[in-house]
């Protein structure tokens, strides 16, 4: 039994390494700005944002190891603050780790951190020479990347250190993004996407990310770690077996690259549109990785696939809406909330 402790530990992914330390038999600290009230009793809870030194030192102490999931992410638009939370606050979680004698960091960073890939860089292995992310979110989480790999490259290191970059994650409970996707679908409407859809796309199942972020710190596996289902194929594809699945007459539309960026990047600026920027350049390119290395390090195998991922997704919208007459839009995860449509409530109802 070891002490853990879970920066973002009431997000949809923290909470659900939370449950799964707590099933081995682990003692489990959170620290969030989120206070769930929810939240499983045996768990000590910490208000503390990851950029107050002060409270995040007394957190950590007897503190074994450290899954550092606390950043923002794409959906808060969140500007200059992307930097404060996802750079120095992951600069506060190494140093002071490090000086309460923690054992091993998983980290759990991005694939925006590889920026616009192309077919040629498909399927992605390892971490390549040199990593061009295109947007403020990516930027933001490949700089705190940067801070694990110096600490690693420090020949008087006492810690282990993980790096895990996941694709889209999703799984039960998942709403967010999908939520849009989900109602439009349920709705029979149309589901438009950028270009043709005919690039790979990729799927990271949740509970294969809390294996990844555990086995790694259990083994004290130092590097990174890119996790996503072995089991995927086109976007096309994916969305179009999923709706034939759920029996819905949805139709996937293709739009014109160019302008749907233009349009989405003006609409962004302009606060009417959910998407940020990772969402807009990037889900019209080949984006996957291959988890072969993975498998070996981690002793482990994907869950399931894009189809499989996206069925589990859907059917715990659809119990999610039995008990949630209107949306939970005041709840605090990002992932864990509907996510409000914007302008795009439009384009909806014209479908």
């Amino acid at each position: 039994m070891e002490n853990h402790l879970i920066t973002g530990g009431n997000g949809y992914l923290g909470s659900a390494i939370a449950s799964h330390l707590l099933n081995l038999g682990h003692n489990v600290t959170i620290v969030d700005v989120i206070d769930d009230k929810n939240r499983d009793p045996r768990i000590n809870f910490m208000s503390c944002d990851v950029r107050d030194r002060n409270t995040l030192a007394k957190a950590l102490k007897d503190i074994d190891v450290v899954h550092h999931n606390a950043a923002l992410v794409p959906l808060k638009k969140a500007g200059n603050d992307f930097w404060d939370v996802n750079v120095i606050g992951t600069q506060n979680v190494v140093e002071l780790s490090e000086r309460a004698g923690v054992r091993h960091i998983s980290h759990m960073s991005s694939s925006a951190v590889f920026g616009n890939v192309t077919d040629a860089d498909c399927p992605i292995k390892g971490t390549p020479d040199s990593l061009f992310p295109i947007e403020i979110y990516g930027k933001s989480k490949k700089a705190g990347e940067d801070i694990i790999f110096s600490y690693l490259e420090r020949s008087s290191r006492k810690m282990t250190a993980s790096v895990i970059r996941p694709r889209t994650i999703i799984g039960g409970k998942r709403l967010g993004i999908f939520s849009i996707l989900f109602r439009w679908i349920l709705e029979n409407r149309n589901i438009y996407i950028i270009g043709s859809g005919n690039n790979l796309f990729q799927f990271a199942h949740l509970e294969d990310l809390v294996n990844a972020s555990v086995i790694s710190a259990h083994n004290n596996i130092d590097g990174a770690l890119n996790i996503g289902t072995d089991k995927y194929n086109t976007l096309r594809d994916t969305l179009e077996t999923f709706i034939k699945e759920v029996n819905s007459t949805s139709k996937v539309i293709s739009l014109p690259v160019g302008m749907s960026i233009s349009a989405l990047r003006l609409l962004d600026k302009m606060k009417l549109s959910p998407l940020g920027p990772w969402h807009y350049l990037t889900y019209h390119k080949p984006y996957v990785f291959d988890v072969t290395n993975e498998k070996k390090l981690l002793s482990w195998s994907p869950r399931k696939s894009n189809n499989q991922m996206l069925k589990e997704a859907y059917d715990s919208y659809l119990i999610h809406l039995k008990s949630q007459p209107e949306n939970t839009s005041n709840e605090t995860s990002p992932h864990k909330s509907d996510l409000s449509e914007g302008i795009l409530k439009i384009l909806r109802k014209i479908s």
